[in-house]
Formats: C-alpha cells, structure tokens, sequence
C-alpha cells in the first residue's frame, strides 16, 4: 500500500477540455485507481522492507570490517551504495507520481508531507554527498530508516480496510440473522 493509501477517492478539478487534456485526465485517473490498489501497496511496502534490509547489511558489514579492509567487503559496500542509490530514485519517481496524480490532494495528508520531506531530501543527499564524509552520509542512512514509518503506516492502512470490510459484513450478519430470528417467531406456534 503506497505513499496514497490516505488518497481512496479522487475528484477532477475540472471536466478535460482538449484531446491533450482528456488523455492526461485518463492517464491521471488510471494512476490513481492503480496507486490505490492493494498490489501496489504492498509492492511499496516490499520495496521499503527490502531498503531497509540493506541499509542494515551495509551497517553490519562496515561495522565488521571497520578494522581491517578487505576487497570482499569494500565490493558489498560499492555495492550497496549502488543499491540504495536505485530505492532512493524509485522512491523519487513514486513521489513524483503520486504528486502529479492526486495534485495538491497528496498533501492534504501529514504523513505524506512527511514521506515527501523525507525522500526528497535522502535523495538530494544521496545524490550530492557521493564520496563525501561518512559522518554526513550517515544522516542518509537515519532518514530512509525513518521510512519504516511507511510500513507501519501501511500496515495501518491494510488492517483499517479489512475492518471496515469485516464491520460491513457483521452488519450484514447481524440484519440476516434479526431476519431470521424474526421468520422463526412469526413460525412457531402460539403457546
């Protein structure tokens, strides 16, 4: 469940007028309805677990080989650099997306203004400090792990929607079963 779980319903502003502006309407309007998908979701959700499993591979391997250098490990950092590198971007053009999508509506949110805030500036960072001091870079590393916020959002997000399902159901349970308890009184003899 994406950065717009919070975005379920979406009004245009304004019916498209041109060719250009119909197509950029639909194109907009199928962003939306696929961002708002469970798939999608959860594919961020996979996408945000797997940044952080290697941010923290990348913690444990520096901080094993802090001491003593080795070709192995200095490759795995490269490595990971390159990796987190790739999240940053994909998280970027998530945000972008999803902005140009629901407009001024995704930040009508807090925790999305705070998701935006935190990708765009790990991603400036990420970009500009390329070979810079580690102790800058390390303030990459406390913001992306602040994504991990967007997993237990989503999880939030998931569990609201299966309980509003269950409470529908339940409410549908409950009027079925009045019903038929009321069916059963109307049957049974006068005693």
């Amino acid at each position: 469940m994406s950065s717009s779980p919070l975005l379920r319903t979406h009004e245009p502003p304004h019916e498209p007028t041109g060719e250009l502006d119909k197509s950029t309407s639909i194109l907009r309007d199928k962003l939306v309805r696929f961002f708002s998908t469970r798939a999608f979701h959860y594919s961020v959700l996979l996408l945000v677990a797997l940044d952080v499993g290697c941010m923290f591979a990348d913690i444990v391997i520096s901080l094993e080989t802090c001491d003593r250098k080795t070709p192995k490990a200095d490759t795995a950092l490269e490595a990971f650099k390159h990796v987190s590198l790739v999240f940053s971007t994909l998280f970027m053009l998530e945000l972008l997306a999803s902005v140009w999508a629901f407009r001024t509506a995704y930040f009508k949110s807090k925790f999305h203004m705070f998701d935006a805030a935190i990708i765009v500036v790990s991603f400036i960072f990420e970009i500009s400090l390329q070979g810079v001091e580690e102790e800058v870079a390390s303030l990459i590393v406390i913001l992306r792990l602040l994504r991990v916020v967007k997993i237990v959002d989503e999880i939030s997000v998931g569990a609201e929607a299966q309980m509003s399902d269950l409470e529908q159901r339940l409410e549908l349970l409950e009027k079925e079963n009045s019903g038929l308890r009321e069916e059963l009184r109307r049957r049974r003899p006068a005693t």
